[in-house]
């Protein structure tokens, strides 16, 4: 090794810095030992390449620090970040220009907007987002309705169709209201796009017959429904994209 040979005229350290390396790392080499972050570095590695196996190596650095978190490893952010750049571990790469769904219907009469861009709730079944989206499959295009409550982030109702009607997204809907707790002391808000299966009559009338305040953004902009928009972005990019579905 040059290090070794050249060590007794010129020194350890000066050498190691003119190459750019570490000093430290040099001498653990040499004896035979390995530093405790060494070893610490190891295991971290295996347990990132298991959890990226088993969530679809879509997840990048930062989803990844909160998977390890709630795995019980409290590490810094930093370290994982580090330890996935340098062993090529990356996440799902968002990419394609979406297919436009949203189609409002202009004699429709529209609720005023209840959010206003506030996605936040103090407690489950108090916001609600709806919205849906295309997928690609061997079998064509299929469409994914869902309801996602504010609070929880969780997808309370959603359904699959052939089609664009209403009653993709009413499936959807129905699913929500079964599953929603009793006896909420707040009215429950929903909140959609402009997309005429939303203003429609069945739609409005379950609605109502629950109880829901129903909530519509302005028409054309997606930030009035960003928290649905970026549920979509995220189910494709991890999940969709790059795998063969055959149904």
């Amino acid at each position: 090794m040059f290090i070794d040979e050249q060590r007794v005229r010129f020194a350890v350290e000066p050498i190691c810095q003119t190459l750019g390396v570490s000093a430290s790392a040099y001498y653990q080499r040499a004896t035979g030992h390995r530093s405790l972050r060494a070893v610490a570095d190891e295991r971290l590695l295996e347990l990132i390449r298991e959890l990226h196996a088993r969530n679809y190596y879509a997840y990048g650095s930062w989803r990844m620090w909160k998977a390890l978190g709630r795995a019980g490893e409290q590490v810094g952010r930093g370290q994982v970040e580090r330890l996935m750049r340098s062993n090529g571990i990356q996440g799902a790469k968002r990419r394609g220009k979406p297919w436009r769904t949203t189609h409002a219907d202009a004699d429709a009469v529209r609720p005023a907007d209840l959010v206003d861009r506030d996605f936040t709730a103090a407690g489950p079944d108090e916001l609600w987002f709806a919205d849906f989206t295309y997928l690609r499959c061997w079998e064509g295009v299929v469409y994914f309705s869902f309801v996602i409550d504010a609070y929880s982030r969780a997808v309370v109702g959603w359904q699959f169709a052939s089609h664009m009607r209403t009653d993709l997204v009413l499936d959807a809907l129905r699913m929500a209201l079964a599953v929603r707790t009793p006896g909420a002391e707040v009215a429950l808000v929903h909140h959609s796009d402009a997309g005429s299966q939303y203003t429609s009559f069945d739609y409005t009338q379950a609605l109502d017959d629950h109880e829901v305040l129903a909530s519509i953004g302005s028409v054309g902009d997606a930030y009035d429904n960003a928290m649905a928009e970026s549920f979509v972005d995220s189910f494709k990019t991890e999940l969709i994209r790059d795998r063969v579905w055959r149904s």
